[in-house]
């Protein structure tokens, strides 16, 4: 299967936003690139960047792996994706806000009524209530893969909890430390400031009842959650308190912390637990994580929580194949980013194309996440394929089906030389009362294993710096640029 190489481009010449980084890969030795690798590690053992894995022993010590070898991006790419991103999660909001409210476009026949109220992370709970500034996804995670030299497609929407920013923040700064000397031959945009602007984001949509400046809290699982190390790097980066479910209480419908000064009202919550398990007398009377009430408040309009409850619809990759016609019912727009073909197995004859070519296609359950629960045919064994045939004909519409992607690949260094590796994409969407933000660049994810084109840490795949860089200027202005770029620390 052929693919596109992002280094070289579809003409096998070098593209001109790599033409720098395969001059500086050419000049460095493989032992100083091992040498910068070992550091990196070191680095993230130090700070404490762990991802669990459910059910494994060694679990709290999985480091991800990092890839020293920066991902290109264009700023003209950049501005297309970026626009396209916007558009997509401003119709995520049109969207929740609808199915919660009016239900135009069920009535509109955009999308099939079934698939929306019988869909197992729709709150039923939310329906009629609207949320401070109709914003109702804060921070969304769009994963995107790339094809081509033209096109981007989105493989998933991220509604819920998305996660990952903390590795997109802290590679760059282990890269700014470890490879200064690349960053100063380029002007990559920053992302150092997403916590700013989250924290902004999060105050902006507090409810009409706070009082004075908002006091915004992060809410987490604990420490025995997979993303536990990102709850407490991100609360301290925006320099908000952590808290578990015994930290809060709610009097009156409204949310307070415990502090040592006595209780201190709560306006916005960026909670990242799971809809059933925020409020025991709501949803799941067993969870220990929640509070009590705090569905009562939030109803009432006193507290605010973000991503606010109900968005894990979106995350469904049923709701997912509509999304080009849901774009195109509330914006009046084409959808600037494509989705991937795919084929609905609850559709008796996308169900009976999939069980004859699944040995072809890569089948995802609707609410999978993590690379879980699929098959990518082209890489399973004729035993697996039979039995995820019978799990598909026992329940079609639990199930998608996408042709097998040929991914893009950039340049990695693995094992002990440098090859190519496919990738994936996951940009951050801010979306607050003053509009939506996209950060520049993002998490790029890389499969590893050569050939692999599974990217998701809990998979073993690992993670790369992103940067977005000024398109190529001419070779005079490029000497000048990068004596500039010297004189400032390449910042």
């Amino acid at each position: 299967m052929t693919h596109f190489d992002e280094m070289k481009g579809s003409e096998g010449v070098v593209r001109s936003c790599y033409r720098l980084v395969e001059d500086w890969l050419a000049h460095t030795p493989p032992t100083l690139l091992e040498a910068r690798r070992a550091q990196a590690e070191l680095m993230f053992r130090r700070i404490g960047i762990t991802f669990a894995v459910y059910g494994e022993q060694e679990a709290t010590e999985r480091l991800i792996p990092f890839d020293i070898i920066p991902r290109i991006l264009s700023q003209s790419e950049w501005v297309k994706l970026e626009a396209g991103l916007k558009q997509r999660v401003k119709t995520l909001n049109m969207f929740i806000a609808d199915i919660y409210g009016a239900q135009e476009a069920i009535r509109a026949g955009v999308i099939p009524e079934d698939i929306v109220l019988r869909n197992a992370c729709y709150r039923p709970e939310m329906a009629g209530h609207r949320v401070p500034h109709d914003v109702w996804v804060q921070i969304a995670g769009i994963d995107i893969v790339r094809v081509d030299d033209q096109d981007f497609y989105v493989l998933e929407d991220n509604a819920r909890t998305p996660s990952g920013v903390s590795y997109m923040l802290e590679n760059r700064e282990v890269m700014m430390r470890l490879m200064p000397e690349l960053f100063a031959r380029h002007r990559v945009a920053p992302v150092e400031n997403y916590t700013d602007e989250l924290l902004t984001c999060l105050k902006s949509v507090a409810p009409a009842s706070a009082r004075g400046e908002p006091n915004v809290v992060l809410l987490t699982p604990g420490q025995y959650n997979s993303a536990y190390y990102e709850h407490s790097f991100l609360a301290d980066r925006l320099g908000v308190e952590l808290v578990e479910g015994n930290d809060l209480f709610v009097r009156e419908d409204v949310v307070y912390m415990r502090t040592t000064r006595g209780p201190q009202r709560v306006d916005v919550i960026y909670r990242r637990i799971d809809d059933e398990f925020l409020d025991p007398l709501v949803f799941r009377p067993d969870s220990a994580l929640g509070v009590a009430g705090l569905m009562g408040a939030y109803l009432a309009g006193n507290v605010t929580l973000a991503n606010a409850v109900g968005t894990g619809i979106a995350d469904d990759k049923a709701i997912y194949t509509y999304m080009p016609e849901i774009i195109r019912f509330f914006t009046g727009e084409e959808p600037i980013l494509k989705n991937v073909p795919t084929w609905r197995c609850r559709e008796e004859d996308a169900a009976k194309y999939v069980l004859d070519h699944l040995g072809e296609l890569v089948v995802k359950e609707v609410n999978g996440s993590g690379g879980y629960g699929m098959l990518v045919g082209p890489h399973s064994t004729k035993e697996q394929i039979a039995a995820f045939a019978e799990k598909v004909k026992a329940d079609p519409a639990n199930y998608i089906a996408q042709p097998t992607l040929s991914l893009s690949t950039c340049p990695a260094f693995a094992g002990d030389s440098i090859g190519a590796r496919h990738v994936d994409l996951r940009p951050f969407v801010l979306t607050g009362a003053n509009g939506v933000r996209a950060v520049p660049g993002g998490l790029t994810r890389v499969a590893m294993k050569e050939g692999s084109l599974v990217v998701n840490s809990s998979q073993g795949g690992g993670t790369k710096d992103t940067w977005i860089i000024e398109d190529t200027p001419g070779a005079g202005q490029r000497q000048q640029q990068s004596q500039s770029f010297q004189s400032q620390g390449g910042s």
